[in-house]
């Protein structure tokens, strides 16, 4: 139980593009690129509305009435 070698992560490579072909890697590969940059840019977007509510929150005034 050595671990995995570099020779054998080129086999179970070989063997992956024998069985998927080269373009539906590529396909899929620009497939799951772009979820990831989706999904970041909703994580971005969200930690952007969420400052712009903080301070909105913090300027807003509170008046108080006295009797």
């Amino acid at each position: 139980m050595e671990g995995i070698s570099i020779a054998k992560l080129l086999i179970i490579g070989a063997l992956i593009v024998l069985l998927f072909g080269t373009n539906k890697l590529r396909s899929l590969g620009g497939d799951l690129g772009s979820a990831i940059k989706g999904f970041k840019k909703a994580m971005n977007d969200d930690d952007n509305a969420a400052k712009k509510t903080a301070a909105k929150d913090d300027t807003t005034e509170q008046v108080t009435h006295k009797e």
